[in-house]
C-alpha cells in the first residue's frame, strides 16, 4: 500500500491560490505583491513564499525557510504541552453513615492526594430511603473539608445530584520561604577588646 501523503499545515510557493499577498520577512520590503511577483523574491534568496494567515485580506505570506520554519513550530508546540499540566482528580467516597475510623482512613489518602497536586472529588452516596438523610451527608462533607483546609481550598461547596452529593477541593499552592539572610559573625571577646585598645590609644595620647 502506498503511503498516504502528510498534508502541509502551511501553503507554500506554487500551491498558495490567492492573486496578490502581503508581504513581510527579512531582507523584503513589506507590502502588497502580485503572487508572482511574491514568488521570485523568495526564488531569489533561495527561500520559501510561506502562507501564515490565510485568512487575511489579502493573506499574509512571509520568505523564509520552510524547513527551518517548521522545526520551529513543533518545537513551540512541545514547549507548550510540557508546560501544561495535567490536573488529575481523585474520587473518594463515603455513605451517609460513614464511621469514624473509615473517615480518618480517607482523610488520610485525601492528604497523601492534595499533597501531590491532585484535584479532590468527595461525594456522598445515598441508597434506597437513606437519601432522607442527606444533611447528615452535608454535615459529613462539610467536616471533611475542614479536617483539609491546611492542604484544600473547596472549589464546590456540597451539592446534591441525584443520588449523590459532591464537594470538590484542590491543593493549595504554598508560596516558597525566603531564604533568610546569614547573621553576620559575632566578634570574639580578644579580638573586640584589641579594638577598643586601639581606639582607646588616640585618646590617650591626645589627654598627654
Amino acid at each position: 500500500m502506498p503511503r498516504a501523503q502528510v498534508e502541509e499545515p502551511f501553503k507554500i510557493n506554487q500551491k498558495i491560490t490567492a492573486r496578490e499577498v502581503r508581504l513581510v520577512g527579512d531582507n523584503i520590503e513589506q507590502g502588497i505583491y502580485p503572487i508572482e511577483q511574491a514568488r521570485r523574491f523568495a526564488q531569489e534568496q533561495n527561500l520559501d513564499l510561506v502562507e501564515i494567515s490565510p485568512t487575511a485580506v489579502p493573506p499574509v505570506c512571509r520568505v523564509i525557510d520552510y524547513s527551518k520554519f517548521k522545526y520551529e513550530q513543533k518545537k513551540k508546540t512541545r514547549e507548550l504541552k510540557a508546560k501544561q499540566t495535567k490536573v488529575v482528580i481523585k474520587e473518594i467516597r463515603f455513605g451517609p453513615n460513614t464511621d469514624d475510623h473509615d473517615f480518618a482512613f480517607k482523610l488520610k489518602h485525601a492528604q497523601e492526594f492534595l499533597k501531590e497536586g491532585a484535584k479532590i472529588k468527595a461525594y456522598v452516596h445515598f441508597v434506597g430511603r437513606s437519601i432522607v438523610f442527606k444533611e447528615r451527608g452535608e454535615i459529613l462533607l462539610l467536616k471533611f473539608a475542614q479536617a483539609l483546609e491546611d492542604l484544600g481550598k473547596v472549589e464546590q461547596l456540597p451539592k446534591l445530584e441525584g443520588k449523590r452529593m459532591f464537594l470538590y477541593l484542590a491543593p493549595k499552592v504554598v508560596a516558597p520561604a525566603k531564604p533568610s539572610k546569614p547573621a553576620a559573625p559575632k566578634e570574639s571577646g580578644k579580638e573586640a577588646s584589641k579594638e577598643a585598645k586601639s581606639a582607646a590609644a588616640p585618646a590617650d595620647q591626645a589627654a598627654e
